[in-house]
């Protein structure tokens, strides 16, 4: 007897070990059925998804965006099943928004940041708030929603710029000194040609951001800055850079006077550029450029962005060539401008051992930005040349001030 009612227990067990893996099946299958079911952006597939999964609330919300006729219940058919669902409140006070509702609109979109502090519910609200032209509440939530920022907060700044094209404003009501914050802010200040606030927000940038990752976005804005004419908030970043050790650079005119280091990616420093039969390179001896004979007819060997004060001044250079005879096109100029006016230039550079030369040169303000460049340009009748120039060093001292 008692053999019997332990066979019995062993086949009750198996029975429920198979029921049970039935059941997980069944159930495995369903949540996956109903997945497959969510994912298709139909009223009847999501509605045949809230028959197999009843509880799953981001489905009614889904369902929501489709049935405009149901929207309120579905949402709050959602945040009854997930009362931490903020996204069921947000489009709920949404929906209450559009049909002039505003109590329960603004009601539900507090509900949202109250369980939900992440940008998303701030931003939202900064919307509505400026959609009731309460801008004193515009202006908090903005501020607080760049208290913890999204990946991509360009919108906020957009939507302050529509409310106060005045960055000015925007920085005192909206920007921190987080760098997340920073950075997305300085490139929406380029973008709006901002350039005084973009300097001032270049230079928090450099005070509290990261090194290797803020600086490329820091060097284009020196470029920027050099591009547009704004030599004293170029200067202002570039200095910076340097004091905070972001940039291995000198302050000096021109910056790497002797070549001894590869240029950083900035106009502030060297451009070297190659062709075909002209390629130079910077190194402790100076900057070494070898002329094939199929160098381009006109080129710039080398060239650098200068900020100079009114005054008077002499351009210092040494050199040496080889097999380059004289009076074959290679010379210095001083370039004011974006017209490129050349307001000094070297004698051709030819010499087979070290030789000096200089050009002086005056700058008629303050703040005035200036191309120092290496260029060739083959006179006519004179064939391209083929052989090796070295630039020992460079520099620039002032004559006299004026």
């Amino acid at each position: 007897m008692a053999k019997k009612a332990r066979q019995y227990r062993i086949v009750a067990l198996r029975i429920g070990i198979a029921s049970a893996c039935l059941g997980g099946a069944w159930f495995s299958w369903s949540l996956a059925r109903a997945e497959s079911f969510f994912q298709q952006p139909n009223e009847q597939s999501l509605r045949s998804a809230i028959q197999l999964e009843p509880d799953a609330s981001d489905y009614y919300i889904r369902l929501a965006q489709i049935d405009n006729s149901q929207a309120e219940t579905l949402l709050q058919t959602a945040l009854r099943l997930n009362p931490y669902n903020a996204q069921a409140a947000i489009q709920l006070g949404l929906n209450f928004e559009a049909e002039g509702d505003y109590p329960r609109a603004e009601k539900s979109l507090l509900q949202a940041f109250e369980v939900d502090r992440t940008y998303l519910p701030r931003w939202s609200l900064a919307n509505f708030y400026l959609r009731r032209n309460n801008l004193p509440a515009f202006w908090s939530w903005a501020h607080r929603a760049a208290e913890m920022p999204a990946e991509d907060i360009g919108s906020l700044f957009e939507l302050c710029w529509r409310v106060s094209p005045d960055p000015e404003q925007i920085t005192k009501m909206v920007a921190n000194n987080n760098p997340k914050v920073l950075r997305q802010y300085l490139r929406f200040l380029l973008e709006k040609n901002q350039m005084t606030a973009a300097s001032a927000t270049a230079q928090r940038l450099t005070a509290t951001g990261a090194q290797e990752e803020d600086r490329p976005l820091l060097l284009s804005v020196v470029d920027q800055l050099t591009e547009t004419d704004n030599a004293t908030a170029a200067s202002a970043v570039w200095r910076d850079l340097i004091a905070q050790h972001w940039v291995v650079a000198e302050t000096s005119e021109p910056n790497n006077h002797d070549f001894a280091r590869d240029p950083l990616p900035v106009n502030l420093d060297w451009t070297i550029p190659s062709y075909t039969g002209l390629h130079s390179w910077p190194g402790p001896a100076g900057l070494k450029t070898e002329f094939t004979g199929e160098e381009p007819e006109s080129c710039k060997i080398a060239e650098q962005t200068i900020i100079l004060s009114r005054g008077s001044y002499s351009m210092a250079y040494a050199y040496r060539t080889s097999n380059i005879p004289a009076s074959t096109g290679i010379r210095w100029q001083i370039i004011e401008g974006k017209a490129g006016k050349t307001i000094a230039e070297s004698t051709d550079l030819s010499s087979e051992s070290g030789k000096d030369g200089a050009i002086t040169f005056s700058v008629p303000r303050d703040g005035t930005i200036l191309t120092l460049r290496l260029l060739y340009q083959r006179p006519l009748g004179v064939t391209r040349i083929s052989g090796t120039l070295v630039i020992t060093s460079t520099g620039i001292k002032v004559n006299r001030s004026v």
